[in-house]
């Protein structure tokens, strides 16, 4: 018996802010964060990443936010490229529509969580995943609360996962 495939899975992570977070934070918010945090799984060779337009896909580092800030290393999977791009288009039709985005509550570093931990059984670093509960636990954090929900952010320069070349 042959043993299995391993893939890597990497993490890609993208400040947002571009360094401004860590400068600005502890005046508007009383306490320090180090970055606004976008990720992205990699793997198959592709960065696959969730925002307001559903489940996209590009080239690592092949969105307009360029090279990540930092890449972890998550682990590695067994899960072919076949069963991987079926897994996405079930969660882009159920969990991960791009209506179902959230800025706190449903978006990119939740999908990153999700994907991470069927392919590895790993979560993403928590620094990313309590980053909306730490902004939501100040007073200025809950004050721009009703703006920040209407905020949808979808990285561009990906195609969409499961529709005909990337079409809405």
């Amino acid at each position: 018996m042959e043993p299995p495939n391993l893939y890597p899975v990497k993490l890609y992570v993208y400040d947002l802010s571009k360094g401004l977070a860590r400068r600005l934070s502890p005046i508007m918010l009383g306490k320090q964060l180090e970055g606004i945090w976008h990720t992205s799984i990699v793997v198959h060779k592709d960065e696959f990443f969730f925002g307001s337009g559903g489940i996209s896909s590009c080239p690592p580092g092949g969105t307009l936010l360029g090279p990540p800030d930092s890449v972890v290393d998550v682990g590695s999977t067994e899960v072919t490229e076949e069963i991987f791009l079926e897994y996405l288009s079930s969660l882009g039709e159920s969990l991960f529509r791009g209506e179902a985005y959230n800025l706190f509550e449903h978006n990119c570093n939740t999908f990153s969580n999700e994907v991470a931990q069927f392919l590895t059984g790993r979560k993403i670093p928590s620094y990313i995943t309590d980053l909306p509960s730490e902004v939501l636990s100040t007073p200025f954090g809950q004050a721009l609360r009703p703006l920040l929900d209407s905020i949808q952010i979808q990285p561009p320069g990906g195609n969409t996962v499961g529709r005909p070349n990337g079409q809405s």
